[in-house]
């Protein structure tokens, strides 16, 4: 069993992300979920995470709220998940609220309680591992593995420089990735292949209850065709720590820009490392059918469950 930490912001991608996690119950141990400001407003991220953590059937994962905002700048807010973050999908009222306490205390305690065995996914802007980071350095030593979706080497979404994600907690980013451990990054490069198209979307259709929520997710934020549709970005991070042979990751260093008028956020990656230490594995090329085929078989697993 891998355990896993998950800081997100939900978020359409998100969401599946979660799903994919709760499909694959027998190798992951979901030991905590920690939301952040980004695609939508705190509130809704973490009563996105409350609804999900019932409608997925997570039982007692604690769900802990963290920072609203970038730690420095102004808010920046995606506009492709909808008003409340889901798209068209709509959840029942969570039975359960958040847990109490800050995301980031959760963070700094759960890997301090078991240090080595819990590998912190971050899907969101990284304001609250950030700040876990300053808050105990030694989070670096603790956690197993840090895998975020987010950045790129050739690419922005936001804008032409910068992935969503870097740009809404640019300074954030830069104390993540500065911080002494190895980030492993799946960025827009291998996310933006793994997209839904329609016969994707067409295993999806037959999963129950299930469908409810993926079948409007996927189609939400991009039309779906044979040839393509919109991406799973975060998804893509819980599926290399399930299975990282998925993935072709290349050593590193990666740099944020925080200053830059039209490229803050850009994750400056440079490959050539002779002479010094990569900070960061960086994912250049995904198994697209492979990683279809991991996920919609967890999504199959948790469908089963749900019914």
């Amino acid at each position: 069993m891998k355990k896993v930490l998950i800081d997100c912001d939900p978020g359409i991608d998100d969401a599946l992300a979660l799903a994919l996690a709760a499909g694959s119950a027998d190798s992951l141990d979901l030991v905590g979920v920690t939301t952040v400001g980004g695609n939508v407003d705190l509130e809704l991220t973490t009563a996105n995470a409350l609804a999900l953590r019932d409608f997925l059937q997570l039982g007692d994962v604690p769900v802990t709220p963290g920072s609203a905002g970038a730690l420095l700048r102004r808010t920046v807010r995606a506009t492709v998940h909808g008003t409340t973050g889901l798209g068209d999908v709509v959840l029942p009222v969570p039975a359960r609220g958040p847990s109490e306490g800050h995301a980031v205390d959760f963070i700094v305690e759960t890997l301090k309680a078991a240090p080595g065995e819990i590998t912190l996914v971050a899907v969101g802007p990284l304001s609250n591992v950030a700040l876990a980071v300053r808050r105990e350095p030694r989070v670096v030593e603790w956690a197993r593995d840090l895998v975020i979706m987010g950045g790129s080497y050739t690419r922005g979404n936001h804008n032409p420089a910068a992935e969503f994600n870097m740009l809404a907690d640019p300074e954030a980013a830069a104390i993540v990735f500065e911080a002494g451990w190895t980030v492993t990054m799946l960025g827009l490069d291998v996310t933006l292949k793994a997209v839904v198209n329609s016969a994707v979307l067409d295993r999806m259709r037959p999963l129950g209850r299930l469908a409810d929520l993926l079948v409007p997710a996927a189609q939400f934020y991009g039309t779906v065709t044979a040839e393509g549709g919109p991406a799973i970005h975060d998804a893509c991070a819980v599926a290399y720590v399930l299975d990282p042979a998925l993935f072709t990751c290349v050593p590193a260093v990666v740099n944020v820009e925080t200053a830059g008028e039209f490229t803050r956020g850009m994750t400056v990656t440079d490959f050539k490392v002779a002479g010094r230490e990569p900070n960061a594995l960086v994912a250049t090329a995904v198994d697209v059918p492979a990683f279809w085929d991991l996920v919609i078989g967890a999504y199959e697993k948790l469908a089963t469950r749900l019914g």
